[in-house]
């Protein structure tokens, strides 16, 4: 332990940051749905304690899902689930999701979640998609064709290399 010093310290305060702005708002605040959204995943922290815990909250993260999202979540579920049974399905930030080893993989945002005009399947830092210097993680998703769902197959199989 140090030996106490007599001279008298200034005391200092730290300077206040705000978060940065969100596109969806004007005053540099969280919006209510990105609130409720931290809410949902200090919730989930809690309530995740094995992989069948992580599994009801997904479902029922879909199950309040309004359509086409909830048909659109089910069926992406079943596809992350073929193409990667390993993956533990959970919930992050209240969205469906697919960790390896307790790290989110990637995702299902639904249209409604943030009041935007699409849902996104995306992927975190944690998946093995890097190809150059660029490369996206998320992708728009209006309806899945057979197309989209050989490429959602694709990309999960490559992110869990």
């Amino acid at each position: 332990m140090p030996a106490k010093s007599t001279t008298t310290k200034k005391k200092t305060t730290a300077k206040k940051t705000s978060a940065p702005r969100n596109a969806n708002s004007t005053s540099g605040k969280f919006t209510a749905e990105e609130r409720a959204a931290m809410k949902e995943y200090a919730r989930e922290l809690k309530e995740q304690k094995t992989k069948e815990d992580g599994k009801k909250l997904l479902k029922e993260a879909i199950a309040k899902m309004k359509e086409p999202d909830r048909t659109m979540a089910k069926r992406i579920d079943a596809l992350v689930m073929e193409a990667a049974p390993d993956l533990a399905q959970r919930t992050w930030y209240g969205m469906p999701a697919y960790a390896k080893d307790d790290k989110v993989i990637c995702f299902f945002q639904d249209a409604q979640k943030f009041k935007a005009r699409y849902a996104t399947f995306g992927f975190s830092d944690e998946a093995s998609l890097d190809k150059g210097g660029m490369w996206p993680t998320s992708f728009a998703l209006m309806e899945l064709t057979p197309a989209e769902e050989k490429k959602i197959s694709d990309l999960v199989k490559k992110a869990v290399r």
